[in-house]
């Protein structure tokens, strides 16, 4: 049986350097232990990566990024 193992299965299309950076943080955010939403906010506004608009992360902000970035895109 072969394997169809694609390491990214959920991605339409290749990511944006913006992307792969706040991937990368939140990576470090969450290995730092931090797993609270006002956490990991203020952790986020501590890096350089902000939302497209350059202002401060918010619960808001984030989680609507977190939903825009996990929706499906046709």
């Amino acid at each position: 049986m072969p394997l169809n193992l694609e390491p990214v299965q959920s991605r339409f299309r290749p990511t944006t350097s913006y992307e792969e950076a706040f991937a990368d943080e939140l990576e470090a955010i969450y290995g730092r232990g931090v797993h609270d939403l006002p956490g990991v906010v203020a952790a986020l506004n501590e890096t350089g990566v902000r939302p497209a608009d350059g202002a401060e992360w918010t619960e808001e902000s984030f989680t609507r990024e977190i939903a825009r970035l996990g929706a499906r895109e046709d």
